[in-house]
């Protein structure tokens, strides 16, 4: 962890904040300021924040729990103030996350959809596939045709897992 950094579940007051750093991110697809404040709330136990030594966000992961798959997080956004950058503050979040939803909610196997040209994302989640020694596969699960705006990139779904950390850090987790 990026040192003067921890991370933290986030609160709905975090939300207005992520809203920043998301629209500021110039990468991501902005969601309403309102679904940052819901995420805050709903999705707490499947997201990350990280905060300075203020307490004040400077990064952040939502995810949730695949209905169908429940021992599965989906990593919906990641991103980073741009003050926070290039100290590994994604990595560090994506392994307190996963650990912790591991342990509170048993989840073993990472999922996400990123763009082909996400550079920093793709790395992102094939290090983390890496790092771990987990199996990884990779395949378009949204074809640039079925957006309804012209111009969005297909998403690639990477699947990866199951992560041995996780399982181990699972074991005692409610099913």
């Amino acid at each position: 962890m990026p040192e003067g950094l921890k991370l933290d579940t986030p609160r709905v007051e975090d939300g207005a904040a992520i809203w920043r750093i998301a629209r500021d991110s110039r990468t991501l697809d902005l969601n309403s300021s309102y679904s940052y404040l819901l995420w805050c709330r709903d999705f707490a136990a499947t997201s990350v924040v990280a905060r300075d030594a203020n307490g004040e966000p400077v990064g952040f992961i939502t995810g949730y729990v695949r209905p169908q798959r429940p021992r599965t997080l989906v990593v919906w956004q990641v991103a980073v103030d741009e003050a926070a950058r290039g100290r590994g503050l994604a990595a560090a979040m994506l392994d307190g996350l996963t650990t912790r939803a591991a342990e509170e909610l048993g989840i073993d196997v990472v999922e996400t959809t990123v763009t082909p040209d996400n550079t920093p994302s793709n790395r992102l989640f094939t290090s983390f596939a890496e790092r771990h020694g987990a199996p990884s596969a990779k395949e378009v699960l949204f074809d640039a045709g079925v957006f309804p705006e012209g111009g969005h990139e297909p998403e690639v779904l990477y699947r990866i897992g199951p992560v041995a950390h996780l399982v181990e850090a699972g074991s005692g987790a409610e099913r």
